[in-house]
């Protein structure tokens, strides 16, 4: 069942207004209970590079950018556009470019320090994902907004707010079945205009979204571990 939604507007200079909030408490029992089956699924998320070129069911990828878009943001300013790209000719233009932008990359401009890095994940300037993958999410951040009147108006705390809404998004892509990857080719100016957005967007991240290849295969990783990462106080 769908969710009633009001058109949203533009709330810069309006005063403050609440609504009551009284979200489902759940039982201390079943609160522990989908916290750890949780935190068992997400644990299985992995980034995937070899995609299957089947189908995925199209709402389930846009159900996911909804998730995301019920991101936190700063003033609630929501300075994002998800574009959802499947036209098979657009996907191919964007991995020629960013295969481009990569061969500069690997080829040294990255440097030393940073290919080393990148050597246990056993990437390099072939992008295929950019093409097998049936769709592909790019992610845009707006730097500011246009009034009414032609005004600019800045947004605030982009960079933290489209990286919460990313981590949104991958989470509701695995936790909907569907396998993804973040991709931030660099520069990524070409995306602004092989996509045709408007001046106030700048490129965040390429996200091809899809099942993973019968024969896929990830990197032999271990992720820190919960006392590597929290600090009690």
């Amino acid at each position: 069942m769908s969710t009633p939604t009001r058109n949203w507007t533009p709330t810069h200079g309006a005063p403050y207004r609440s609504v009551p909030y009284r979200p489902e408490r759940l039982p201390a029992g079943e609160s522990l209970t989908r916290a750890a089956e949780l935190r068992e699924r997400m644990d299985r998320r992995r980034t995937v590079r070899q995609f299957s070129a089947d189908p995925v069911p199209e709402q389930v990828v846009k159900d996911a950018i909804a998730c995301a878009a019920t991101a936190p943001s700063g003033a609630h300013q929501q300075p994002w556009t998800f574009v959802l790209v499947k036209d098979e000719q657009t996907r191919r233009r964007i991995r020629e470019a960013a295969e481009e932008e990569e061969r500069i990359s690997y080829g040294g401009r990255l440097g030393e320090e940073w290919l080393a890095a990148l050597r246990p994940l056993g990437t390099d300037e072939v992008k295929p994902h950019l093409t097998d993958a049936p769709h592909l999410i790019v992610v845009f951040q707006q730097r500011y907004w246009l009034g009414e009147d032609g005004a600019r108006h800045k947004h605030y705390y982009v960079d933290e707010s489209v990286g919460i809404a990313v981590g949104m998004l991958l989470s509701a892509l695995h936790l909907s079945g569907l396998a993804a990857l973040v991709h931030t080719p660099s520069p990524m100016r070409f995306l602004q205009e092989v996509l045709g957005r408007p001046a106030n967007e700048k490129a965040f991240a390429v996200i091809p979204v899809g099942y993973p290849a019968e024969d896929c295969r990830v990197p032999d990783l271990v992720r820190k571990s919960l006392d590597q990462v929290m600090v009690e106080i």
